[in-house]
C-alpha cells in the first residue's frame, strides 16, 4: 500500500500539486461550529450551505462509505508583495489607469480553477483504481459538502489562521484545496500540530468591512469576496466604501499575512496559465486589474463568450457591472460621471441605485443637479430610496 500511495504522490506532483496529504474520512469535530456560524447568520444568502447542513457531518455525505480522503494543496500564483505594491502604486497614480478595478489573485490566470483541477483529479482516480481494485473515489473542488479546511489540517497539509484561511509554512495561503475521497483505508498522514499566528492579527486589522467578529470567524455578510461575487443585492451603504476598488473578490487578509511574505513552493501549471492568459480580458494587466470601462461597453452575450470560462461568469455581467458602478464610487473621478448617469436608463433598479450612490460620491454641484431630472421619472423603492440619502 506503501508503494501505492507514493505512486500517487508522484503523480499528484506531476499534475501541478504542490502539497499531499492523507487523512482519515471522519465525523467533522469542528461540525458544531458550522451550525454556529450559519445560526448567527453569518452565512448571508448562501442558503445552499444550511441546505446541505448534514452532509458536512461526515464525509460519508459526499462519498457514501468513504474512509479515507487525498487532501491536494496547488498554488495560484503569489507575486513578490512589495513588488505588486508598487505596481498598484504606479497604476493608482497614472491618470491613464484611473479607470481599473482589482481582482483576486486567484482570477489572474484567466482560468476558472474547477475545469483546470478536475481532470487533474480524475487521472489520478483513475491510478487509485488501477491500484486498488474495487475501489471507489470521487473528486472534489470546494463546490460539495466537505469541511475541506479541516479535513486539511488532519491530513498535515496547515493550520486554519485568523481569518478562516488554511495556512502552510511553505506555501502560505496561495493555493486551492481539492480532495478525492475513497472507501477504502489508506495509511493517514499526521495531523498538523498547533497554530503559528502567535499574537499576530495583521489580517482582522486590515479587513476594510470589520468581516471577523472574532478570530477564526468569518461574518461574510461583511466579506469583500462575499458582497462582489456571492451577493446579489447591493451592498449596505456602509460598507461600499470598504471596498473600496476590488472588482471581484479580495485579498487584503491574504497579503498582509506574513506567511505569504515567504517564498512559496509554484505550481509549473498555474504559473503556466498565468503566462498563456485567456484571450479577450479587454486590458486586464497581469497585476490584477480589470478595466472597468470594457464593461460598460460589452452586452451579455459578448459577457459569456469571453468570460464563460472564468471565474469572473460566476457574477455575470451584471454583477461585475455593479461591482464597476461602486468602484467609481469610491474613486470618483469626472470621467466617469458619462457612464454613472447612462447607467440610469438601464432597466435593472439595483444597477440604477448603485449609480446614484456613485454619482453623489462626487464633490461635482452641476453633477448633483442633473440628477434631480432623474429623480422625478423614478419610481422604484430602491433607488428612491438612493436619491434620498442625498
Amino acid at each position: 500500500m506503501n508503494e501505492t500511495i507514493e505512486q500517487i504522490r508522484q503523480t499528484a506532483l506531476s499534475e501541478g500539486f504542490a502539497a499531499m496529504g492523507i487523512a482519515p474520512a471522519v465525523t467533522s469535530a469542528g461540525f458544531h461550529q458550522l451550525v454556529d456560524w450559519i445560526e448567527s447568520g453569518y452565512a448571508g444568502t448562501m442558503d445552499y450551505i444550511d441546505r446541505r447542513r448534514e452532509a458536512y457531518r461526515h464525509p460519508s455525505g459526499v462519498l457514501p462509505g468513504a474512509k479515507s480522503i487525498i487532501v491536494l494543496a496547488m498554488n495560484y500564483d503569489s507575486a513578490d508583495p512589495e513588488a505588486l505594491t508598487e505596481l498598484r502604486s504606479d497604476r493608482r497614480n497614472d491618470p491613464s489607469h484611473a479607470s481599473y478595478g482589482r481582482v483576486a489573485r486567484y482570477t489572474w490566470s484567466g482560468e476558472d480553477y474547477h475545469d483546470v483541477i478536475h481532470p487533474k483529479l480524475k487521472r489520478i482516480i483513475r491510478e487509485i483504481r488501477a491500484s486498488i481494485p474495487g475501489a471507489n473515489a470521487r473528486g472534489i473542488v470546494d463546490t460539495a459538502p466537505l469541511m475541506e479546511r479541516e479535513v486539511a489540517v488532519l491530513a498535515g497539509l496547515g493550520w486554519r489562521g485568523k481569518n478562516t484561511l488554511l495556512l502552510n509554512k511553505q506555501l502560505g495561503s496561495y493555493f486551492f484545496l481539492s480532495c478525492i475521497l475513497v472507501d477504502v483505508e489508506l495509511p493517514t498522514d499526521q495531523p498538523h500540530e498547533g497554530h503559528h499566528c502567535g499574537n499576530c492579527t495583521a489580517c482582522l486589522d486590515a479587513c476594510p468591512t470589520d468581516a471577523f467578529p472574532e478570530p477564526g470567524v468569518m461574518d461574510a455578510r461583511r466579506c469583500i469576496s462575499y458582497l462582489t461575487i456571492e451577493q446579489s443585492e447591493l451592498p449596505q451603504e456602509s460598507l461600499r466604501s470598504g471596498i473600496g476598488d476590488w472588482l471581484f473578490g479580495c485579498d487584503i487578509c491574504q497579503e498582509v499575512c506574513p506567511w505569504n511574505r515567504r517564498p512559496a513552493k509554484r505550481s509549473q501549471e498555474m504559473t503556466g496559465l498565468r503566462q498563456h492568459r485567456r484571450e479577450g480580458w479587454g486590458k486586464q494587466s497581469s497585476d490584477g486589474w480589470f478595466e472597468l470601462e470594457s464593461l460598460f461597453l460589452m452586452d451579455d452575450d459578448e459577457f459569456r463568450h469571453r468570460f464563460r470560462k472564468t471565474p469572473f461568469w460566476r457574477s455575470r455581467r451584471r454583477g461585475m457591472l455593479r461591482n464597476a458602478i461602486i468602484v467609481m464610487g469610491n474613486q470618483p473621478r469626472p470621467e466617469h460621471l458619462g457612464r454613472l448617469f447612462g447607467v440610469l436608463d438601464e432597466d435593472d433598479p439595483i444597477l440604477r441605485a448603485a449609480a446614484v450612490w456613485a454619482i453623489l460620491q462626487h464633490e461635482d454641484e452641476a453633477a448633483k443637479e442633473r440628477l434631480v431630472s432623474y429623480r422625478h421619472r423614478e419610481t422604484d423603492p430602491l433607488v428612491v430610496a438612493e436619491f434620498e440619502k442625498k
